[in-house]
């Protein structure tokens, strides 16, 4: 009990848990809409698409994670436009985009002078390493996603679940849905740190699987993906910690593990009530 209190002597624990209460957050409300709106594989594509980014990035020499948001708001647009512009199938568009960036990111990779770096931290993440920019960027990415959804929340409603009758009452649709899918790429390579490229999906979807057991309400699985999300945060970076074991893959581990218990319990108390009836 000692050594973990211990821990928050250390500025970089300290980060880890900033970065875990912001990535609850962002991914709380991003994934409520994404999950809402059924866009999983594209948001799955725009996150193997911002590998891309990372690529340049090192070959800049600029942060990897401020060149994989340009490319991956680019490559979030191209795919919006694509799959509603022209005559092209949505899926076939985000396999293009997502091997692209895939692409791209291993060539600017390769031939950057030196020695290849090491990209652990962003294809599995690493949140005991989240740095104060980290934070910062975090910060910045959660006051304008809170902001946006606080004043169109009733047009992202309909947006998510019945984008014809939103159209039918003069919504600004398109421009919305390049705002959401600007915001998506945005939040998915903000919390790259904290979960890695390989596994960020998982943090925007499974906490909202879990509140979706209990809630349908569109307000009502915000909030529970935003505590269920902190508390899977938590309790994967004090795994990770403990058992000197990647960060990402430990918080998505307990995050699936409660869904399989929470899911059992759920069954099983449907179970019981129909034979009680």
């Amino acid at each position: 009990m000692s050594s973990i209190i211990e821990l928050f002597q250390y500025q970089f624990f300290i980060n880890a848990l900033t970065a875990s209460l912001l990535t609850s957050i962002s991914c709380g409300i991003i994934g409520t809409y994404i999950v809402s709106k059924r866009i999983v594989f594209i948001s799955g594509g725009i996150t193997h698409a911002s590998f891309g980014g990372i690529g340049i990035g090192y070959y800049l020499g600029i942060n990897p994670i401020i060149g994989a948001a340009v490319f991956s708001v680019f490559s979030a647009l191209g795919i919006e436009f694509f799959s509603k512009k022209t005559d092209m199938r949505e899926d076939s568009v985000i396999a293009m985009g997502w091997a692209f960036g895939m692409a791209i990111g291993i060539i600017f990779i390769f031939i950057t002078p030196g020695y290849a770096p090491n990209l652990m931290s962003y294809l599995f993440g690493s949140i005991l390493s989240v740095s104060g920019f980290d934070i910062s960027l975090l910060l910045f990415l959660n006051i304008i996603i809170i902001l946006f959804f606080l004043l169109f929340f009733k047009p992202i409603i309909f947006i998510s679940f019945d984008e014809e009758y939103a159209k039918t009452h003069h919504m600004p649709v398109q421009l919305l849905n390049y705002v959401l899918i600007s915001l998506v790429a945005l939040t998915i390579v903000f919390n790259i740190r904290v979960v890695g490229i390989i596994l960020v999906i998982s943090l925007l979807t499974i906490p909202q699987t879990i509140a979706n057991l209990y809630t349908k309400s569109f307000t009502r699985i915000i909030f529970l993906a935003i505590i269920i999300g902190l508390l899977g945060t938590i309790c994967g970076l004090f795994a990770s910690y403990a058992l000197n074991i990647p960060s990402g893959a430990s918080i998505i581990f307990f995050l699936v593990i409660l869904f399989l218990v929470l899911k059992g319990l759920k069954v099983l108390q449907v179970q019981i009530r129909r034979k009680a009836r």
